[in-house]
């Protein structure tokens, strides 16, 4: 085992210290001021992903937006037909398919930085990369991966102004795609989706639209602030970064620990729909429910020692990519991204250093942890 994160900033970067105070206190938590419950133990957390019977994930919106039609927000059967329409995309040996271009990718960023010594491990390694390969998945021009990263932050962001507007811009830009597709099919994922049929129907213009924007934001974010977080665990563990230089066959398993320690997807949002008593706590239908994945993956119960980073960790079952029927499509997908990315780096540059003379800055979210820029010295 290795020493716990020292980030150089203070500790609201991840608020390991608050998460432990509410679940050995309020692990089941009402806020005053919108009504919602929090809920921070592991065993509640997982229960509730499992329980789609009493905590929906549809959520109380009126369906006008496209991200309100996805997988995301539905419960079966309509989860069920939505999400095999996809699942051959990302299955395992397609996805293992993708590992040439993904090695690809992540060596022509490496040469793009050799030169100067130095980049932004975020922008310039950790963001392009996932964003790469799910635009050509999806078939979309690479002049427009600039606005795929824009849309999906905003996406994942506090802004609400912006999350509504960017939704508004997408769907512009994806029904121009979906046309397109619809009379000259190509062999991408848009095609398949305006072609496809789920019980003799064929999705509505809604429905592709949100496909395309969770494909887009699922392919992005989970898989970007994974690398860049992977990035500054090495960086602040010497000793992890020694045995992973030495050992490569732990980097899948230094990986679980990083979706662990610092989960890319914080918390997720249900809906009440039968009264439910959890913890003594009543609650009812219609309340808003936040599951924190972030906490339930420090668990006392569940993780011995979970304030400290343990590349060695066995059993690690954490919850980073969800549970139940809900469990991230793109789980594979993120962790052979991430795998041979850090792989690259550590072959290429294994050495690279953080510059410790920026400090971080978590990025203005409070559903995805990662930092807003990653200052990397690579010699």
């Amino acid at each position: 085992m290795v020493k716990s994160m020292n980030w150089g900033t203070p500790n609201e970067l991840i608020p390991l210290s608050y998460f432990k105070q509410m679940r050995a206190t309020y692990p089941v938590s009402l806020k005053e001021e919108n009504g919602a419950w929090d809920v921070f133990k592991y065993e509640d957390v997982k229960a509730i992903f499992t329980n789609h019977e009493d905590f929906s994930s549809q959520g109380t919106e009126s369906m006008n937006d496209p991200i309100d039609t996805s997988i995301l927000r539905q419960d079966p059967p309509k989860h069920r037909q939505l999400r095999m329409l996809v699942s051959k995309a990302f299955s395992p040996r397609m996805i293992e398919g993708l590992a040439p271009k993904i090695k690809s990718i992540a060596l022509e960023l490496c040469d793009q930085v050799e030169a100067s010594g130095k980049m932004d491990g975020l922008h310039d390694f950790a963001s392009p990369l996932p964003i790469i390969v799910i635009a050509e998945m999806l078939g979309v021009p690479p002049e427009d991966r600039g606005r795929f990263k824009q849309w999906s932050d905003a996406l994942v962001g506090n802004d609400s102004e912006r999350y509504y507007q960017c939704q508004q811009e997408m769907s512009v830009y994806f029904t121009e795609i979906a046309d397109k597709r619809r009379r000259e099919p190509q062999d991408d994922l848009i095609s398949n989706l305006v072609l496809a049929k789920v019980d003799g129907e064929q999705l509505s213009d809604l429905e592709v639209i949100g496909f395309c924007i969770l494909l887009l934001v699922a392919g992005n974010e989970t898989t970007t602030n994974l690398i860049s977080s992977a990035m500054l665990c090495i960086d602040s563990n010497a000793d992890a970064r020694a045995q992973l230089i030495t050992d490569r066959s732990l980097i899948p398993q230094a990986l679980e620990e990083v979706l662990r320690y610092c989960s890319p997807v914080q918390t997720m949002i249900r809906t009440v729909k039968k009264t439910t008593v959890l913890r003594g706590q009543t609650l009812t239908p219609g309340q808003m429910v936040n599951i924190w994945i972030g906490s339930a993956n420090h668990d006392e119960e569940i993780f011995e020692n979970p304030e400290i980073f343990d590349i060695r960790r066995n059993p690690n079952p954490h919850l980073a990519f969800g549970h139940g029927i809900h469990f991230c499509l793109g789980a594979q997908l993120a962790r052979l991204e991430s795998k041979i990315t850090i792989e690259t780096l550590l072959e290429r540059f294994p050495n690279f250093r953080r510059d410790r003379s920026h400090g971080l800055e978590r990025i203005e979210s409070w559903i995805i942890f990662g930092v807003k820029d990653l200052p990397i010295i690579l010699r």
